[in-house]
Order: structure tokens, then sequence, then C-alpha cells
């Protein structure tokens, strides 16, 4: 069975699994799960063909053992990426960009953080970019360890179990196979949609806000202090 390569050709799951098998399948999920170099791999993508693999025969592992240990993989890559986080700290925030690290992923993942807070954990599996660098803002805040490792675990089985598992049972499906390149494309345009709401709302807020301020509702010139009279109004309450 080829796929389509949706990008370098090997970064195509069909390619990945071919040559390294399941412990490709695996190292991609440890990577992408938390290594600040995982951000491109195909995750998502990786473990719908996987889980179809297995269904057709390809992919010689009994579905649950390969469930298991992508799930365990997840987990142990997020747990990286905390550590991670906690050792270095603020200076990531700081470190300049290059052609591998991107300062907007960084804030794009704590902007994330900030919002859902601890299940940020479990959402964030479910968005590009987002899930390799949302435990490491997770490392950076210091997020309770032990509220950690509940969340990365249900967010790591969710994911990996869960994405695996679409593959296999849609594997059954003779329309699946005849179409695996669209479904492939499918699954890479579902992973991208929460980044473009969230792309849309951000878009939506700042044009707001400039139109606040437009109105002369934003911050007052010279440091937002009210005007004198306002000061003494306040002062003799």
């Amino acid at each position: 069975m080829n796929t389509l390569a949706l990008g370098p050709s090997w970064l195509d799951p069909d390619h990945l699994i071919g040559q390294f098998g399941l412990l490709g399948v695996l190292v991609v999920v440890f990577a992408e799960s938390g290594l600040l170099i995982g951000f491109f791999l195909p995750g998502d993508s990786l473990l719908f063909t996987t889980g179809l693999l297995v269904t057709a025969g390809k992919l010689h592992t009994p579905l649950w053992l390969v469930c298991v240990l992508v799930a365990l993989a997840a987990v142990l890559g997020d747990q990286v990426g905390y550590l991670f986080g906690r050792k270095v700290g603020p200076s990531l925030f700081s470190r300049p960009d290059s052609r591998l690290f991107k300062q907007e992923n960084v804030e794009k993942a704590h902007e994330f953080f900030e919002k859902y807070g601890p299940k940020s954990l479990i959402l964030a599996r479910f968005v590009p970019i987002v899930r390799t660098f949302t435990p490491i803002i997770a490392g950076v805040s210091r997020m309770n360890y032990r509220s950690f490792i509940t969340f990365n675990i249900i967010g790591g089985v969710l994911w990996g179990v869960g994405v695996t598992l679409l593959g296999a049972a849609l594997g059954n499906i003779a329309f699946v196979h005849e179409n695996i390149e669209a479904m492939l494309v499918l699954i890479v345009l579902i992973s991208v949609v929460p980044i473009a709401i969230e792309f849309l709302r951000a878009r939506s807020k700042a044009k707001k806000e400039a139109a606040r301020g437009g109105d002369g509702q934003g911050p007052v010139a010279g440091g937002g202090n009210p005007p004198t009279g306002q000061r003494g109004r306040h002062a003799r309450r």
C-alpha cells in the first residue's frame, strides 16, 4: 500500500513504517511529544496509518501491543519535555530563532497553556506543533508534578490509542483502502483546524482591541493615569 507523501518522502508515514517498522513509529511519537526538534513530525497521520497497516496485516504486531507502546512513548515524550522545561526555565523565551526553532511556537503553546490550564495537556495532543511545546511550557511554569502526570497519561492514551484505533477501525472499510491518500490528507486538515480557529480568534480579538483603541477607549497616553479631575474625585472617595 503506497500512501501520498504529504511533504518530504522521508516524512511519509508509509515510508517511515516501511523503513523502520514499529520502532520508527515509537521514536516519532516520543520526539513529537516533547522534544523541540519534533514539532514537524507527522504524528496524527503516522498513528492513523499504523492502525490501518495492523488491520491490513502489513504490520505484524498485535493491535493491543501497538496501542500500549504508542501510549507509553507519548507519555514518556511529554515527561522529557516537562523536565526539559523545568531545567531550562525562562531562558527558553529568550532563545533566538533558528531553522528548527521559532519563538512564536513557544508563545503559541504558552498562550494555549495559560488559556486552558492543566487540561491543555490533553487538548494540545490533538493540535500539531502545540502538542510538542505544551509539556515544555508546563515545566517552565513549574506545574504541579502530580497534576502533570495525571493529565499527561490521560492525554497520551486518548491521542495515541484513539488515533491508532481510528485507523484500525477504518482500515476494515474498503473505501478507505482505495482512498488512503485522501484519508491522510483529511487527517492532516482536521488536525490543523484547531490552529486555524485559534488564529482567527486571535485576529478577531486584535481587531476589536484596535477598534476600541481607535474609539478612545484604550489606555490613556502617558502611562494610563486618569485625568486630574478624575484623580481628585477618586481621592475624595
